[in-house]
């Protein structure tokens, strides 16, 4: 299982987008900041409350284009390009043959 947490702060609905993956599941997270740690992205956001949350397959045959959407829903394009290279990095979408 892999799992990152991007602290973008202003950039994003909420602050933290936490990304875990386990096998061919990826799970985004929206969180709210927990101010009540600090406002410093070196603060502790592990604990902070979900507002959203969404499952992708990568064997889907749309999956690619579903997160790119919902992850330019949460942040910049910029940071939903960065999170997206990550994902890939960590696993093999499904190639449709047409």
């Amino acid at each position: 299982m892999a799992t990152k947490t991007w602290k973008l702060g202003e950039v994003a609905q909420g602050g933290v987008i936490t990304v875990e993956i386990t096998g061919k599941v990826i799970t985004v997270i929206g969180k709210e900041w927990d101010t009540s740690t600090g406002s410093r992205r070196s603060s502790n956001q592990s604990n902070a409350k979900e507002f959203t949350r969404k499952t992708f397959n990568t064997d889907a045959g749309n999956v690619q284009r579903e997160l790119a959407d919902f992850l330019c829903e949460l942040t910049t394009s910029y940071w939903a390009d960065q999170i997206e290279k990550w994902i890939k990095s960590k696993v093999t979408f499904y190639k449709s043959m047409y």
